[in-house]
């Protein structure tokens, strides 16, 4: 984990309420800037898509996926967060995608300020062009992502089959805020001991409104109901970016 979210913090009880306050803080200069981030991705005619995931879950695998699948049906660039090189970027890159990367040098997870730093050197690489949709990949997490705002649109959480299905049990924030739970993997299904409906009813149970997919991109199974809810996505510009922004 990390210094920058607390969540390595071993203090002792009586300094339990001052570190509480610094958090309270952070995370209050972090919804600011996340909010002028919506407000800007929505100036470039775009929607912000969160991806958050354990590592290997499988996002950038879904995002190559996309890509083949496209057809010209909508465009989209990847802004990605990793801890260090940009194997990530080179695999979207590789695609014929934008992409730009974000090095958290140790930090486990991207905070709005460096998504807006993602933002400025994502319209250096687009030129004059727009995507319909920025996918914003998150550190593999499903723990400090969680609980910070970059600005997106909708929030997708990712865990893929080898995992478990008690993982929206044991991350239960990471299912909170969420919009879309995918479950990844879905080939794999048959060699190990995951149970999709007890994944789904532990994510309902913490957001009876998530929605779920599983799907997988290797075979393409589920791919239909992905590349669903990204079409609806990309149409739906006329959304408020943000209820704060005027």
């Amino acid at each position: 984990m990390c210094d920058t979210c607390g969540c390595q913090t071993t203090k002792p009880s009586h300094q339990d309420s001052k570190l509480l306050e610094i958090n309270k803080s952070l995370l209050a200069a972090n919804d600011s800037v996340a909010r002028k981030n919506r407000k800007h991705f929505g100036e470039m005619g775009a929607r912000a898509i969160n991806l958050i995931s354990s590592p290997g879950a499988g996002k950038t695998t879904l995002l190559e996926k996309t890509a083949e699948l496209l057809s010209g049906e909508f465009t989209f660039a990847v802004i990605e967060g990793d801890i260090e090189t940009e194997r990530d970027a080179q695999r979207i890159r590789a695609k014929g995608i934008p992409a730009v990367q974000i090095t958290t040098g140790g930090a486990c997870h991207l905070d709005a300020t460096l998504v807006h730093k993602g933002i400025h050197l994502l319209e250096k690489e687009l030129g004059k062009g727009s995507p319909r949709l920025i996918f914003i990949e998150n550190v593999g997490n499903l723990v400090c992502p969680a609980a910070f705002d970059l600005g997106e649109h909708k929030r997708v959480v990712m865990v893929s089959v080898p995992e478990g299905s008690d993982k929206p049990a044991k991350y239960p924030r990471a299912f909170m805020g969420s919009d879309l739970f995918v479950i990844t993997k879905m080939d794999l299904l048959p060699y190990f001991d995951f149970s999709i409906d007890e994944a789904i009813r532990c994510a309902r149970a913490i957001n009876p409104g998530i929605s779920v997919l599983t799907l997988s991109a290797k075979t393409g199974e589920g791919m239909e109901g992905w590349m669903d809810f990204l079409k609806s996505e990309s149409m739906n510009q006329d959304e408020d970016e943000d209820e704060d922004v005027a």
